[in-house]
């Protein structure tokens, strides 16, 4: 209990966690506090926060739960199917092409993949995990790593990229046929800088398909950079970045601990920067 609570500092997550209520949790720390004769918490009106006393008590109590974890997980096997949630074009053009990775190093996970642009609310749809892309997440339910920041590239056919001058800007790009997805970033970038597309713009409703049209000569989409990979797209332009926006992995704080999920999750961090 008192590490749920040193974990989350907020005596509601924690009790969420071990299905109690946020006063039995309470109790419970004071119970422990008055036998050691210390005070493990600072109580204060944004919150709790570790005394110094607390974070030296924290640190072995930590590692002797994780002992006893690891002691469990080597008798009892693991919950070992994780449903993970992706936008569709984030499964196609960054997921799939690393699955055969996972698949060889984690032969025993058998993991779901669920291509869809709807937030999972994590309490009824099965979902253990998911990567959204936009803020980190505020809620306090969930817990979040950043995968990627959300860097913008313009990106064409080889045949369209030499047609461009050698550093093209913004205003030269205006002038080609654009291509974008249903985020409609060219729209934001052209009406930000005053400009207008010289040209009809081609409107897709998903990253990946913008991506062909362009890799097929039909002219130059706005796409994460995180989707790169294929030879057959050149890179001709970056945008500005984006502030505080970026891919998400996220999984549910009040979820019993998973063992499989946690592999996934830091699978999934481990292929940052990975080029495919």
């Amino acid at each position: 209990m008192f590490d749920a609570a040193a974990r989350h500092l907020n005596f509601r997550l924690a009790a969420e966690e071990l299905n109690l209520t946020q006063g039995a949790v309470a109790q419970q720390v004071r119970r422990l506090e008055t036998e050691l004769g210390h005070k493990l918490f600072l109580r204060q009106a944004r919150g709790l926060s570790l005394t110094d006393t607390g974070r030296r008590y924290h640190n072995p109590v930590r590692q002797a739960l994780a002992l006893i974890e690891d002691a469990t997980n080597s008798l009892v096997p693991a919950e070992q199917k994780v449903t993970l949630s992706v936008p569709p074009s984030f499964a196609a053009k960054w997921l799939v092409p690393r699955l055969p990775h996972f698949e060889a190093t984690h032969p025993g996970i058998e993991l779901r993949i669920l291509a869809e642009e709807a937030l999972s609310d994590f309490k009824h749809d099965g979902i253990d995990l998911a990567i959204r892309l936009g803020p980190r997440p505020s809620d306090l339910d969930l817990q979040s790593e950043c995968l990627s920041p959300l860097d913008m590239v313009a990106v064409t056919s080889l045949d369209v990229a030499l047609t461009l001058k050698d550093t093209p800007t913004l205003e030269n790009l205006a002038k080609h046929t654009l291509i974008q997805d249903g985020h409609h970033y060219w729209d934001q970038l052209l009406r930000n800088a005053g400009l207008t597309a010289q040209k009809r713009l081609l409107q897709f409703n998903q990253t990946a398909l913008a991506m062909d049209a362009a890799m097929n000569g039909l002219g130059i989409a706005l796409v994460p950079q995180i989707f790169l990979g294929n030879p057959s797209l050149q890179q001709v332009w970056r945008s500005p970045a984006i502030k505080d926006a970026g891919f998400y992995v996220v999984w549910p704080r009040r979820k019993a601990p998973n063992q499989a999920r946690k592999t996934v999750v830091n699978w999934l961090l481990s292929q940052r920067g990975d080029a495919h």
